[in-house]
């Protein structure tokens, strides 16, 4: 029995030794990209995950000896191949005429300067003996962060400013009365789910034409310059008289929203864009107060404005225009002097209210709708202003207006990109008769005053 054995043994070891290696190809990697470049990245945040692929376009796999990101464990930049995270690895296999993954990621940190900067590192790849690489490059930038702060005073403009969760202008139970202002060109950057909340405070905007306040996510990379409900939105909440003048605020979940008021005038908006937001570009809220002139509500989710449960509105030569990409769930611009809480209906008065010399305007038939209870007061009137309804509202109030079914009457340069300037020959040109505005939203002259915030020129 023991012979048996030793003879089995002996056999497995002879098997053994005739086993074959695996054949490898002796050639080198192609890769999709030689550089991996991210968009400016603030110092802090971190980047969207990038990736590239490594081919092996022979008939033989191959076998990658080393794979290492060259500035090791201290790197901004993390890997991962093909599902593992790590930043050295030996005996990558790719088979035959077949690929794998690398993902990348980016964390600066702070750098101390006002500009941007480049920072670099590259991934090595060891085949056959042979060295190739991959170059990471990064813009970087620092900011100045606002984490769940109490803000006031006046924000400087050298670097930009970034919200991660709430910079409140005064807080319930922690102080009000405060101010911020924001002076002409400061650029605001607001992190997922960011706010910035004004509470028996005040909020001045300052903005010049081409020098404008900007608010949008902080998501730098292309691929969210057009990606709605990257951040909250700006709130006033019982807020004290703030202004809004020159401001781009766009891609948030509200870009405006004015709940309640305790001054005669709550807020003056002027020659701002609001645009791309998850439900409304402005939502006006339970007896607020607003001025707005040569301003222009966007595309939203549900309405570009909704102005809601009473209060005292003034627009002049607004564009409220909604061209959604994807159904949405309410017109251009909604009015509502009511609200039910636990099954009671609650009716807050419209008084002193007007739209003048304004466009509403968008893609379905009926881009105003107004929903008003019989008791209580609804004092508002609409005069020039040029209107996408199907059906007519043939009420007290509406005065020359332009009322149109189809998409044929604004003809706006490029609606779907949000470029509302007015094509020649186009019925909004000279249709108002006079104007209390002596300029448009960019500066232009309103001799012959156009309806909304922009004069052709």
């Amino acid at each position: 029995m023991r012979l048996i054995f030793i003879i089995l043994g002996l056999t497995l070891i002879l098997l053994g030794s005739c086993k074959k290696n695996k054949d490898f190809t002796k050639d080198h990697l192609d890769f999709s990209v030689d550089t991996l470049l991210f968009d400016t990245v603030f110092t802090t945040v971190g980047s969207t995950t990038k990736r590239f692929k490594i081919y092996n376009y022979n008939h033989q796999p191959i076998n990658i000896e080393e794979i290492e990101l060259m500035g090791g464990a201290n790197s901004p930049f993390r890997i991962n191949v093909d599902g593992i995270p790590t930043d050295y690895i030996e005996d990558v296999e790719i088979p035959a005429n077949d690929s794998l993954f690398v993902f990348v990621e980016v964390t600066l940190e702070v750098n101390n300067t006002t500009n941007p900067l480049v920072i670099s590192d590259s991934i090595r790849f060891l085949t056959n003996g042979v060295n190739q690489y991959v170059n990471l490059d990064v813009w970087g930038q620092d900011a100045y962060f606002h984490v769940y702060e109490l803000v006031q005073g006046t924000w400087a403009t050298d670097k930009p400013h970034v919200i991660y969760g709430l910079a409140a202008v005064g807080y319930p139970g922690l102080d009000s009365n405060l101010n911020l202002t924001i002076p002409a060109g400061a650029d605001i950057y607001c992190h997922k789910n960011a706010a910035l909340i004004v509470y028996k405070s005040s909020l001045d905007i300052q903005g010049t034409y081409g020098n404008e306040v900007k608010f949008q996510g902080d998501r730098l990379e292309s691929f969210y310059d057009d990606v709605s409900g990257q951040w909250y939105g700006i709130r006033l909440v019982e807020a004290n008289t703030s202004s809004i003048n020159y401001a781009i605020i766009k891609n948030g979940s509200v870009g405006i929203q004015v709940d309640s008021t305790q001054s005669a005038q709550t807020l003056t908006i002027s020659n701002t864009l609001v645009y791309n937001n998850d439900f409304f570009s402005l939502n006006v809220n339970a007896g607020a107060n607003v001025t707005v002139v040569n301003s222009l509500f966007g595309s939203a989710g549900i309405c570009s404005a909704f102005l809601f449960a009473g209060g005292e509105y003034h627009f002049d030569h607004c564009d409220f225009v909604n061209y959604w990409n994807g159904s949405r769930g309410g017109p251009a611009l909604a009015i509502q002097n009511y609200f039910e809480n636990e099954g009671t209906v609650y009716i807050r008065d419209v008084i002193n209210s007007e739209i003048n010399n304004s466009v509403i305007w968008g893609t379905i038939d009926k881009e105003l709708e107004v929903d008003t209870l019989q008791f209580g007061t609804f004092n508002m009137s609409f005069d020039h202003n040029v209107i996408r309804r199907n059906e007519i509202y043939d009420y007290a109030g509406y005065t020359n207006i332009l009322w149109d079914s189809t998409l044929s009457v604004p003809q706006f340069i490029d609606p779907n990109n949000n470029d509302f300037h007015l094509v020649s020959g186009s019925p909004l040109i000279n249709y108002c008769t006079t104007s209390s505005l002596a300029t448009d939203l960019e500066g232009a002259g309103r001799s012959y005053p156009d309806a909304g915030c922009y004069e052709f020129h």
